[in-house]
């Protein structure tokens, strides 16, 4: 691996993790330093910061609330 690809992976410890977690992108940097955006990205998915996964998060958080809300309702009558 690049000395400079190294010291990105050292700055951004989550990266690190994530490509300690996924060993084939040691192999993927090493080979192409460049690839590092798709790091980004497959780092992104693996820690649910896409959008799509914080918006199922967020109707999750809702769904759970209305189901406490509707469980308070039946146990108050």
């Amino acid at each position: 691996m690049q000395t400079s690809t190294y010291q990105y992976l050292q700055q951004n410890p989550k990266l690190a993790n994530f490509v300690r977690y996924n060993p084939v992108w040691y192999r993927y940097l090493s080979r192409d330093p460049y690839r590092v955006s798709e790091l980004h990205k497959e780092s992104k998915k693996f820690y649910g910061k896409t959008i799509p996964q914080q918006v199922e998060k967020i109707g999750n958080q809702v769904q759970m609330v209305n189901m406490l809300i509707q469980f308070a309702g039946a146990m108050k009558d």
